[in-house]
């Protein structure tokens, strides 16, 4: 079964949850570690990536060892075409669409497509869209950033990304936000497609992934509290908030 499939299938029960760890953040061993409580927690999809520091060698390992102790498919969150892992199942060939430069947009994607298809990596099409404040990744990515206040705008690049081809939306607040992406706003775009939506940053406790999941995103990525120390049992709340 494709990956894509597989998260289709896993839709048809719920929400679903991933959790992203960045290879810059710890060493692979540990990154290994993270994976498998996550697995043992319910999380449904492991990501890996970050918007600066991740190299060839450290995706490579990092990978390596989330697919030693993962049950579940690992999918690369790339920041751009200069490292690629066939130790990932999937990549989310994603386009930054509120972006600036082209290179967010679609030359990062150019220069990283015969990888792709050379690693064998299975590609998820994506438009990744930055909503305000945006943090690291909406700075490095040169983003337009979507207002807090203007759902309309979202859902305008959110169709405009499906019309175009793209088989899901990422609304990103950019990780370590300190708010998640407006409620108002993800049911918005939620009702003006009909591709998964996938919501990020900002979601830190369960509260806030009750009222992401409420709102209407199909997947919830977290990222962040798995950096931090005693992170289990804020993750396990959240899984159980997400699956509830």
């Amino acid at each position: 079964m494709s990956v894509e499939d597989y998260l289709l299938q896993k839709l048809k029960t719920g929400t679903l949850h991933m959790t992203l760890i960045d290879p810059a953040s710890q060493d692979p061993s540990e990154a290994g570690k993270i994976a498998k409580d996550a697995c043992a927690l319910g999380t449904d999809a492991i990501m890996i990536g970050g918007s600066t520091g991740v190299t060839q060698d450290n995706l490579d390992k990092t990978a390596l060892e989330i697919k030693h102790n993962s049950n579940v498919p690992s999918i690369y969150f790339p920041s751009g075409a200069s490292a690629m892992s066939a130790n990932c199942d999937a990549i989310y060939f994603m386009s930054m669409v509120n972006s600036r430069s082209l290179d967010w947009v679609i030359r990062e994607q150019v220069a990283g497509a015969p990888a792709v298809k050379k690693l064998g990596l299975e590609p998820l099409s994506m438009a990744y869209i930055i909503v305000e404040p945006g943090m690291k990744v909406g700075e490095v990515g040169q983003a337009d950033v979507i207002p807090r206040d203007n759902p309309k705008l979202a859902a305008s690049y959110a169709l405009a990304g499906e019309l175009l081809g793209m088989r899901s939306v990422y609304l990103e607040a950019g990780s370590g936000a300190p708010a998640h992406v407006p409620s108002d706003m993800i049911s918005y775009v939620k009702k003006s497609i009909s591709v998964p939506l996938i919501v990020g940053g900002g979601i830190r406790d369960a509260t806030a992934a009750r009222e992401v999941r409420d709102a209407g995103a199909d997947v919830i990525v977290t990222g962040t509290i798995v950096e931090e120390n005693g992170y289990l049992s804020r993750l396990e709340s959240i899984i159980n908030a997400i699956k509830e």
